[in-house]
């Protein structure tokens, strides 16, 4: 492993990446905001795997934060994280201020349009998010210049919206998905569970719990009213939605079809701290 080079400016990652593509070498890139764990470094490595070069970018987007959110409290540690990005194959960190983002501010950019999915769910309970994401991501694809861009499925309607922009907008990249990581009690890694107190993160358990609950169902109508019940029974959770999608669309699976397989999303609130999860639900016929 080597230490990866810690650039700011568009200027100087444009002069890296140019280099690496007059040797002939394909580039991967893993967007984050930093607070780096586990499920990102998966995120890195498995670029390593498929690409010659890799860019990790930490910037914490104000454009997907809304009122109220915890934008100002969102952890940030560059040094951090680049020690823990020199244990793994990254080649470079591209680590820009805002003003190098968003030239004329965040609040004069035009945005991307998630369209009516970017409505539903995370964008039901957090308005704008995703209009921010996906413009951010444009943003940094379009100044790294990668052949592929890995994300991980813990964020399935994200995933889903990439996936969507990029095959709308013929951007010349692979978007590539990584199996969401766990901890040893299968809460999913997230940068958010550092503001988990200890009886926070036990009560947290029960979301994947729920999750398991769901993959031992029959149907859709069972799986949903089964984790459903448990999730809403849980001490100090607090659940925002919790349904099933057409992997495909999705949009919610009517009560009373029964998909051959479905997505199960759930987000709940475990004191000030909002978690996010998800599990793919096969369905006998």
């Amino acid at each position: 492993m080597t230490t990866p080079v810690i650039v700011s400016s568009a200027a100087q990652l444009r002069e890296l990446t140019q280099s690496w593509r007059e040797k002939g070498q394909s580039i991967g890139f893993v967007p984050t905001m930093g607070s780096l764990h586990e499920g990102h470094l998966a995120l890195v490595e498995a670029a390593a795997s498929e690409t010659d070069r890799v860019v990790v970018s930490i910037f914490v987007n104000p454009l997907q934060f809304g009122a109220g959110e915890d934008f100002d409290r969102y952890p940030r540690s560059l040094t951090q994280d680049a020690l823990a990005l020199s244990t793994t194959s990254a080649d470079a960190i591209f680590a820009p201020s805002v003003e190098e983002i968003y030239p004329d501010g965040p609040g004069a950019t035009p945005t991307q349009s998630s369209g009516p999915v970017g409505l539903l769910f995370e964008g039901l309970s957090r308005p704008g998010h995703f209009d921010g994401m996906l413009t951010v991501v444009a943003r940094l694809c379009d100044l790294v210049g990668p052949d592929r861009a890995y994300f991980g499925q813990k964020d399935a309607q994200q995933l889903f919206l990439i996936r969507h922009m990029v095959k709308q907008e013929g951007l010349p990249l692979e978007v590539v998905s990584v199996p969401t990581i766990r901890g040893g009690d299968r809460l999913a890694l997230s940068s958010r569970n550092a503001f988990l107190s200890a009886e926070e993160h036990q009560r947290a358990l029960a979301i994947p719990r729920a999750l398991e609950i769901a993959t031992g169902c029959s149907s859709a109508d069972q799986a949903r009213a089964q984790a459903r019940s448990y999730v809403e029974s849980a001490p100090g959770v607090e659940v925002d939605y919790l349904e099933i999608v057409d992997p495909e669309t999705f949009e919610p699976c009517a009560p009373g079809t029964n998909p051959r397989e479905g997505l199960m999303i759930v987000a709940a609130r475990i004191g000030a701290t909002r978690l996010i999860d998800n599990q793919v639900l096969a369905f006998g016929q």
